[in-house]
């Protein structure tokens, strides 16, 4: 196969003459690229930082969420494929499993003590909530003369 993709076949999806940037890599590689970057939100609110991460499919089990050195928030997991070998002919397999890891350096004034997580359909919730910052204390200071 060609790097270079046959422009006759290049818009028909089953062709295959067109050119896959991933088929030099060995295939335990090639099912670990294609889930190894969940999109992941990061708000923060007045309270808190709230991450949401689109995991379809997965499940609490297959999710961890930590804390490292204190103040980095990982979020882990890995999606098994699951394969029956005498169910037919498969013509197409674009959904892979693999292993996932997001790392996020959180601020000073995160809580890393109190952190929640919930999982609902497919969407990771973690909460890490925020110090209060004090408002610093005034004093009017008297000008003589």
């Amino acid at each position: 196969m060609s790097l270079i993709p046959n422009i006759r076949n290049v818009f028909d999806p089953f062709s295959p003459d067109v050119w896959d940037p991933f088929h030099l890599l060995p295939a335990q590689f090639r099912e670990t690229l294609v889930f190894s970057n969940p999109r992941i939100d990061w708000q923060e609110t007045p309270q808190a930082h709230v991450f949401q991460a689109d995991l379809p499919g997965l499940t609490k089990e297959e999710v961890k969420v930590e804390v490292e050195d204190g103040r980095v928030l990982k979020i882990s997991g890995e999606r098994k494929i699951e394969k029956e070998e005498n169910s037919g002919t498969w013509h197409r397999i674009e959904r892979s499993g693999g292993k996932f890891q997001r790392q996020f350096r959180l601020p000073e004034n995160a809580k890393t003590d109190q952190i929640t997580a919930s999982m609902e359909k497919g969407v990771l919730i973690v909460t890490v909530p925020k110090e209060e910052v004090k408002k610093p204390d005034v004093v009017a200071v008297q000008i003589s003369g």
